[in-house]
């Protein structure tokens, strides 16, 4: 019995690396996740747990040894993952960047498997997360779209998130960009925010359906 209450929970973890907690990535984007999954949680609606990885607001001093373990324990843990972060110089913040670098390590999240000579690939360890990534820019899609060939989409799916989660095209879908985020309308910040949240609720539903 117990067992398969377990099994109908989804577990989720938010990662959200903004260091200024009235930013629109904080309390715009994080909170909306954070609401979502709790106003769906309870009797008769959808059994939720919710963890939260705060990069900035946790000490990153060396040696972090026990915040790397903390973390990975966090994301073995997880069934889906939301990650929230501005674009600064074309990636993520520094400590989101840190976040890849430290805890998403060979062995742990994936292996290089050989095939000739110096050519490998890599096999990802952690291809049973489901994934959803909100990333925001200063700048208009126009330019980072074409002059600079959405770079830093292209780097995180490609070069980060297929390594660990798998090649799957769903990655590239559910990493949404946000543009011109400190110059757009309030009526235009609204409709992201209702993009997340109704994403943030049909991740619930299907959830729910698979469960019955």
């Amino acid at each position: 019995m117990s067992i398969c209450k377990k099994k109908e929970r989804m577990q989720n973890l938010i990662i959200v690396g903004h260091p200024d907690e009235k930013s629109f990535c904080y309390n715009g984007i994080f909170k909306t996740i954070q609401k979502t999954l709790l106003e769906n949680d309870g009797k008769d609606r959808y059994l939720n747990e919710i963890q939260v990885i705060d990069l900035y607001r946790d000490k990153f001093s060396r040696p972090r040894t026990d915040l790397i373990e903390k973390y990975k324990e966090l994301v073995r843990w997880a069934d889906r993952i939301y990650f929230v972060s501005p674009v600064w110089w074309f990636r993520l913040t520094p400590r989101m960047e840190i976040f890849f670098d430290e805890v998403l390590t060979p062995g742990y999240a994936y292996q290089f498997v050989p095939v000739v000579g110096p050519y490998a690939y890599p096999r990802p360890f952690l291809s049973n997360k489901k994934i959803r990534t909100y990333i925001t820019h200063g700048a208009p899609a126009l330019p980072v779209k074409t002059l600079y060939l959405n770079s830093p989409k292209l780097r995180l799916v490609m070069g980060v998130f297929t390594f660990v989660f798998g090649w799957r095209l769903s990655l590239w879908f559910k990493t949404k960009q946000f543009w011109s985020v400190p110059f757009v309308s309030t009526a235009k910040r609204k409709k992201y925010l209702e993009t997340v949240r109704k994403d943030v609720v049909r991740d619930l539903r299907k959830h729910q359906i698979k469960q019955k």
